[in-house]
């Protein structure tokens, strides 16, 4: 009978080297959390300075001036025009000088944080600023908060959602019919939870509903996918990109323009980013803007489905194992 070659660690060595690697994870996620959040500030923000041209253009030149880099300036004729801006999303303020002094038109349902940043900076000197909110957030929620400490859950969930899936879930059809069916009750029970029960949303139920079903299959159809396609490294590996990265640079509660660059336009690339900037667009601007975030969940939830459907199939294949699940046999026929 030979004798082993290695010898089992010591327990006491695993136990130090698994506390080795919780500090080093520990040590990435702190900045990428608290670095953006630390280094908020504008950064080429869309802002408009609405009325007649002498007066507009001098104060466009002073903000210009005052923080370089820091807004991205829009001259628009009237304050009428720059209400129907910031109803499109094509800015988060206006500003609208006149006869009795200056006005700040804002939109505290695309960007609590941005209102509040821009009306703290036009009052800073002391100067009477009157402001004017042209799409409030929701009455119970002013400050916006419940709406970002309730879009975490929803991450949360779907990351569990896609894991437990993968894990559990035998064959692609179930795996779809989990998915689809976990998507719709998603959005279905999210909307009535945050507008219906807690208040937060406005809007109309169904678009609403509509934008978090969408957010949540996005989200848990990748993580299925990636643990159909590279099994429980997948899983992590779509926790980790999805919900810790996604949720650090998604701006949920900011908005993209406040993170250092290039974070914050590629936090809007991942679901996170993404599915907030959806659901605000649904809720409180009647859809506009939500054509791009709609357009990125609805790839990864395409991309996810189709994952979980061919993964296991495709590493066979590539792996040149033989093709004798129902996955792998559909695979070969949709190749051939």
């Amino acid at each position: 009978m030979t004798e082993p070659t290695t010898r089992a660690r010591s327990p006491i060595v695993v136990a130090v080297l698994l506390a080795a690697v919780a500090v080093v994870l520990q040590a990435l996620l702190v900045p990428l959390f608290a670095a953006p959040a630390a280094n908020l500030a504008p950064r080429d923000l869309p802002i408009a300075v609405a009325g007649p041209a002498p007066a507009a253009e001098a104060l466009a030149a002073r903000l210009a001036q005052s923080r370089p880099g820091a807004f991205d300036l829009r001259l628009l004729p009237d304050p009428a025009a720059a209400d129907r801006a910031l109803r499109d999303r094509e800015v988060y303020a206006a500003f609208v000088p006149g006869p009795d002094g200056l006005t700040l038109h804002t939109a505290t349902g695309a960007s609590p944080t941005v209102a509040t940043l821009l009306t703290e900076a036009a009052r800073a000197d002391g100067t009477a600023v009157r402001v004017v909110d042209v799409v409030p957030a929701d009455p119970d929620d002013p400050r916006g908060t419940g709406f970002a400490a309730g879009f975490l859950p929803l991450a949360l969930v779907s990351v569990l959602a896609g894991a437990l899936l993968a894990l559990f879930a035998a064959g692609r059809v179930a795996r779809l019919a989990g998915l689809l069916t976990y998507g719709v009750l998603a959005g279905l029970v999210g909307a009535a939870v945050l507008q219906g029960w807690l208040g937060v949303l406005p809007g109309d139920y169904l678009s609403n509903a509509s934008a978090i079903g969408l957010f949540a299959l996005a989200t848990s159809a990748m993580v299925t996918g990636l643990g159909a396609l590279l099994g429980r490294a997948g899983i992590g590996l779509g926790a980790f990109l999805l919900f810790l990265v996604g949720n650090s640079l998604g701006a949920v509660a900011a908005a993209p323009e406040l993170l250092p660059r290039p974070w914050g336009e590629i936090g809007q690339w991942l679901p996170v980013g993404a599915g907030s900037n959806l659901l605000r667009s649904a809720a409180f601007f009647e859809g506009a803007g939500a054509l791009a975030p709609l357009l990125i969940l609805a790839g990864y939830a395409l991309l996810g489905l189709l994952l979980a459907v061919i993964g296991r199939a495709a590493i066979a294949i590539t792996q040149g194992a033989p093709a004798d699940t129902e996955e792998s046999r559909m695979l070969s026929n949709s190749v051939a």
